[in-house]
C-alpha cells in the first residue's frame, strides 16, 4: 500500500506573517489599502487586508520618530532619531531629498492638502513648516513650553491655519500668511495627546491626559464645553455626517432625551487607557456608547499587564474605526445597529505588528481555515489563514503560554487546550472563544500538553516538575457558562528533568513522553504503566510522535539527530543526521513514509523513511524554529520561531510537475522553431531564440556561421538591435566564456566588437553585473591581441628571410634582364620547382628534419640556378649579337 502513495518532493512557502510594526509613529493611504508602520529603523508598507508586506524601505539604523503621507500617497516623509527628513517616492521606494532642521529629535508631521508644504514638531519645541519640492524652510515657529506632540494642518486647503499641541498643556494656532500665532488655547492641565476638526472647520476638539475633552470655538478660540472622560485620553476622532456611526447613534441620541439634533453639537471617539471605545456627544457631555469589555485589556490582577490604546483614526469610504494598541495590533471597528436598538462596535480585523517569539502552534477546525499560535505572551491569538488576520485571542493565563493542541469532537466542536508557566493548563471552546475548564496541579510550569487522538475524552500535560498527568474531558460540554475544575486521573513521575514533549497514539492506548534527561518513555493509557524506554540520545528529547500506520515512534534531540524507535523492545531503527544544530520539532507525513524536520538552525528539512534521505531543505526563518504544525487533511506546514515570522507551506510536487513537463513541452516546440529559423537564415530570429533556450553552443554556430557571410553587418545589426538588457547580459556572459578558449575567442571578439558598436555607453553601462563581465573580458582579450602581435612580428621576420634568402626579390648580376629574359627566367624556375614540388611529395612520409634539411639544400640551389640561368642568358645574347 506505501508504494501507492504519492511521496512529497516539494514544499513551497505560500504566505508569511512577519513582523511589521514594533511601536511608534504609522500613517493609512487616503483609501486605507494600505498601512505605513516603522518597524526598528526601517519602513514598513503593508496591505490592510491580509497584513502582507507589500514593500520595505531601509532605514539610517536610528528609530523611526515619524511618518506620513501625502494626500495623494504618492510622496512618504519620514523621520528618526537622527533628525534627518526624508521624502520617499513610494511607487519606486527611492529617496527623492533629504534635510535637518530641527535641533532634537522630529515628534510628528503633518501634510498640507495642495501637498507641497510639510509641517514638522520637534522636541526642541518648535514647529517648522517645510516646501517639500525644495526642502526649504518657510515658516519658523516658537512659543511652546514643551515637547510639541502633535500637529495638524487645517483640513480646508483655503484657510492656512497650522494646529500644535504639546506637554505644556497648551495649543497653538499659526497663521502661515502672516506667520505669527494667533492663539493660545489654555484650559488642559496635563500633556495634550490628540487634535481634530469637526466636519464643518469651525469646532476643533483637543484631548489630554488630564481626562478631558475641550471643544474649540475657532471663531473666537473660546472653549466651548468640557468633557471628563474620566481616563487619559490618547485620541480624539470627529464623526462626520456621511460616516455609518452616525446613522447607528441616532437611536442613542434619542434615548438620552435628544429628540432634535442641534447642528453646533459634535459627535465624537475617545480611546485611552482603559483600552475601549466610547463615542460622546458635546450638547451636554452625553457618553451615547461604551464597550462593555475590552479586546485590547488582558484579564489579570496585575496592573501593569493591562494594555490600553495609544492612538486611533478613523478610516476613509466609512470602513470605521483603526485603533492601535500598546501591544502592535491594529484593530478594526465598524459600527451595526443593534437588534434592540443603537449601536453595537463589531471587531471585524485584528492585524498583528509583532508576534515575539513563536513558542508553539496548531491548526484548528474542520477545515483547518484557523491556526492557534502561541507566543511569548499569557494569551493565544487565533488567525483566520485567508486573511492572516487575529480572529480572537484566548485570554485567561496570567503567566506566557507555553504550549498548546487542538482537537475537533465528532460534533463539530473544536477545542484548545493550553498549558503555561502559571502551572496551569486550560481547555477552550472555539465557538464561544471561552475557557471551560481549568487544571491546577503542576508544581512546576506545563510545557507539553496533547489531546487524545481517538476518543478525545482527554489529553495529558507534562510539566518542569516531571511529573505527567491524565485529565478527563467528562461532562465538560455539559455546562458551558461556568469554567469547571478539571480532576486528573492518573499521575507519574515520569522523568527526571523537564518533560518538552508529549504524543498520544492513534488509538489512544500509549502516550509517550519526552525529557531533558535524554530520554523518551512510552506508558500504557489510562493507569500510566511503563512499557518501555528509549535511550539512545546525546542531548536532551524536543519532540516525540507516534506513527500514524507503524508501531514506531520518531523523536528529535539537541543532539543534532532524529531517530525512529520500535514500540516493541525499545530499539532505534533509523538514525537520521543533517541538521547543522538542535532538532527541535519532528513530525509525520505522508502516512508514515515521510517526516519533516525543523531545528535551531534555522532549516526546514524533508525526509524520506525508507531511504534515510532528506529530500529537501527550506531556509525561510533567521533565528530557531520552535513551532511546527501539520494539516492532518491538507498536510499543509506551519513554522515559527525566535524570528516571530509564521510561514505557510503548500505541497507543491504535483504543481511543480506539471510546471516542468509544461517547460519541457514548450522547450521542445521552441527548440524545433530554433531549428527552423536557423536553416532559413532568420538570424534575428534564430540568436533572440537560442538567448532565450539558454544554447549557447547553438548560439556560437549561429555567429560562426554569420561572420562568414557576404552581409555580415546587416544580419547582425538586426539580430542585436532586437535584444533586451537581461539578453544582452546572458549573451556577454556566453561571450566571457567563449574568449577564454583560443579556438573560441575570433567569433568572441566578432560579437563583442558589434554589441559595443550598437550600444550606446549609456546602455552599456546599466547591463546588470557589466563591470564583472568586462573584468573578465579585459584580461583574455589583452592576451588574445598580444598573440595576434607576436604573429604578425613572426611574419616580418619570414619576410625578411625569405627576401635574405632571395625568394622573393633576386639579385640580378651585369646589367637588368629584358621583358622576354624575364619570362623565359619565370618558366625556367617553374618548372625546375615544379620538378622539386613532385619530389617532396614521393619523400613525404619523411622525417621533418629530414624535410627542411632538403628545403635548405633546394632553396641555396634554386638561388645558385638562378644566378647559373642569368649567366647563360647573358653569354647567349653576347654571343647572338656578336653573330
Amino acid at each position: 500500500m506505501a508504494s501507492s502513495i504519492a511521496m512529497k518532493k516539494n514544499y513551497r512557502c505560500a504566505q508569511s506573517l512577519q513582523q511589521f510594526y514594533t511601536g511608534g509613529p504609522y500613517a493609512v493611504s487616503s483609501d486605507g489599502s494600505f498601512l505605513v508602520c516603522a518597524c526598528d529603523d526601517n519602513i514598513k508598507i503593508v496591505d490592510s487586508f491580509n497584513a502582507s508586506i507589500k514593500s520595505t524601505i531601509e532605514g539610517d539604523s536610528e528609530p523611526l520618530t515619524a511618518l506620513s503621507l501625502s494626500q495623494d500617497d504618492k510622496f512618504l516623509f519620514s523621520a528618526s532619531h537622527s533628525r534627518q527628513i526624508r521624502v520617499w517616492d513610494v511607487s519606486s521606494l527611492k529617496c527623492l531629498r533629504s534635510w535637518k532642521g530641527h535641533e532634537g529629535p522630529i515628534m510628528g508631521m503633518a501634510c498640507h492638502a495642495s501637498g507641497g508644504l510639510l509641517a514638522t514638531a520637534g522636541a526642541d519645541r518648535k514647529v517648522l513648516v517645510w516646501d517639500v519640492d525644495g526642502g526649504f524652510c518657510t515658516h519658523y515657529f516658537k512659543g511652546h513650553k514643551g515637547v510639541v506632540t502633535s500637529i495638524m494642518f487645517h483640513p480646508d486647503p483655503n484657510r492656512l491655519l497650522l494646529f500644535s499641541s504639546s506637554d505644556d498643556a497648551t495649543i497653538r494656532v499659526w497663521d502661515l500668511t502672516g506667520k505669527k500665532c494667533v492663539a493660545v488655547l489654555e484650559k488642559h492641565q496635563s500633556t495634550v495627546t490628540s487634535l481634530s476638526i469637526s466636519e464643518d472647520g469651525w469646532t476643533l476638539l483637543s484631548a489630554g491626559r488630564d481626562k478631558v475633552v475641550n471643544v474649540w470655538n475657532l471663531h473666537d478660540y473660546s472653549c466651548k464645553v468640557t468633557v471628563p472622560t474620566y481616563e487619559a485620553v490618547e485620541a480624539v476622532c470627529t464623526i462626520n455626517s456621511g460616516s455609518p456611526f452616525t446613522s447607528c447613534l441616532a437611536l442613542s441620541i434619542q434615548k438620552h432625551g435628544r429628540k432634535k439634533i442641534s447642528s453646533s453639537s459634535i459627535q465624537f471617539i475617545t480611546i485611552g487607557e482603559r483600552g475601549i471605545v466610547r463615542i460622546w456627544y458635546s450638547d451636554g457631555a452625553v457618553c451615547l456608547f461604551e464597550q462593555k469589555s475590552s479586546d485590547v485589556t488582558v484579564s489579570s490582577d496585575k496592573e501593569e499587564v493591562r494594555r490600553g490604546f495609544i492612538s486611533a483614526m478613523m478610516l476613509p469610504s466609512g470602513q470605521g474605526l483603526l485603533c492601535v494598541t500598546a501591544d502592535q495590533q491594529f484593530l478594526v471597528y465598524v459600527p451595526e445597529e443593534h437588534p434592540e436598538g443603537g449601536l453595537n462596535l463589531v471587531l471585524r480585523k485584528r492585524l498583528i505588528g509583532y508576534n515575539e517569539e513563536i513558542a508553539d502552534m496548531k491548526f484548528l477546525g474542520e477545515e483547518e481555515q484557523y491556526l492557534a499560535v502561541a507566543t511569548s505572551v499569557e494569551h493565544v491569538r487565533v488567525y483566520d489563514l485567508a486573511s492572516m488576520s487575529c480572529s480572537y485571542v484566548l485570554a485567561g493565563h496570567t503567566d506566557i503560554v507555553l504550549c498548546l493542541d487542538t482537537c475537533v469532537l465528532s460534533s463539530g466542536t473544536a477545542f484548545i487546550v493550553t498549558g503555561s508557566k502559571d502551572n496551569s493548563v486550560r481547555v477552550w471552546e472555539s465557538r464561544s472563544n471561552r475557557c471551560i475548564g481549568v487544571g491546577i496541579g503542576h508544581m512546576g510550569a506545563v510545557g507539553a500538553v496533547a489531546f487524545s487522538k481517538k476518543h478525545r475524552n482527554f489529553f495529558v500535560s507534562g510539566s518542569s516538575d516531571r511529573t505527567l498527568k491524565v485529565w478527563s474531558l467528562d461532562g465538560l460540554l455539559d455546562d458551558l457558562e461556568e469554567v469547571i475544575n478539571l480532576k486528573a486521573k492518573a499521575v507519574v513521575a515520569a522523568h527526571d528533568k523537564d518533560i518538552n514533549s508529549l504524543a498520544v497514539a492513534p488509538n489512544d492506548s500509549l502516550v509517550c513522553s519526552g525529557s531533558q534527561d535524554r530520554t523518551a518513555c512510552i506508558w500504557r493509557l489510562p493507569d500510566l504503566v511503563s512499557v518501555v524506554v528509549l535511550k539512545g540520545h546525546n542531548r536532551g528529547i524536543w519532540s516525540v510522535e507516534f506513527s500514524p500506520v507503524d508501531q514506531c515512534v520518531i523523536t528529535a534531540s539537541g543532539d543534532k539527530t532524529v531517530k525512529i524507535w520500535a514500540i516493541s523492545d525499545g530499539s532505534c531503527l533509523r538514525t537520521f543526521e543533517g541538521h547543522t544544530s538542535s532538532v527541535i520539532r519532528a513530525s509525520f507525513i505522508t502516512r508514515g513514509t515521510q517526516f519533516v524536520s525543523c531545528g535551531a538552525d534555522g532549516l526546514v528539512k524533508l525526509w524520506t523513511v525508507k531511504t534515510n534521505e532528506c529530500i529537501a531543505t527550506y531556509d525561510q526563518h533567521e533565528e530557531k524554529i520552535w513551532a511546527l504544525a501539520i494539516g492532518k487533511k491538507t498536510e499543509m506546514l506551519a513554522t515559527g520561531g525566535g524570528d516571530a515570522v509564521i510561514n505557510l507551506w503548500h505541497d507543491s510536487t504535483a504543481a511543480d510537475e506539471e510546471e516542468a513537463f509544461r517547460k519541457e513541452e514548450e522547450g521542445v516546440l521552441r527548440g524545433q522553431e530554433l531549428e527552423n529559423a536557423a536553416l532559413d537564415a532568420d538570424y534575428t530570429k534564430a540568436i533572440q531564440l537560442a538567448i532565450e533556450l539558454h544554447r549557447p553552443h547553438k548560439l556560437f554556430e549561429l555567429f560562426n556561421g554569420l561572420c562568414r557571410r557576404r552581409e555580415t553587418e546587416v544580419h547582425i545589426g538586426k539580430a542585436l538591435c532586437s535584444l533586451g538588457k537581461e539578453e544582452f547580459q546572458l549573451l556577454l556572459q556566453y561571450v566571457r566564456e567563449w574568449n577564454t578558449k583560443p579556438k573560441l575567442c575570433h567569433i568572441a571578439q566578432f560579437v563583442m566588437f558589434h554589441v559595443f558598436s550598437i550600444l550606446p555607453p549609456t546602455e552599456i553601462v546599466e547591463i546588470k553585473g557589466i563591470g564583472e563581465l568586462l573584468e573578465a573580458l579585459i584580461p583574455y582579450s589583452h592576451r588574445h591581441f598580444s598573440r595576434i602581435d607576436r604573429l604578425e612580428r613572426s611574419t616580418f621576420l619570414l619576410d625578411y628571410t625569405l627576401t635574405g634568402m632571395l625568394v622573393i626579390e633576386p639579385e640580378t648580376e651585369g646589367r637588368e634582364l629584358k621583358e622576354e629574359d624575364v619570362k623565359r627566367f619565370e618558366d625556367a624556375e617553374g618548372d625546375h620547382l615544379g620538378g622539386v614540388a613532385l619530389k617532396e611529395q614521393k619523400d613525404n612520409n619523411g622525417s621533418k628534419e629530414i624535410s627542411r634539411k632538403k628545403r635548405k639544400s633546394l632553396k641555396s640551389k634554386d638561388g645558385r640556378h638562378k644566378k647559373e640561368k642569368v649567366v647563360d642568358y647573358t653569354g647567349a645574347e653576347a654571343i647572338t649579337s656578336h653573330t
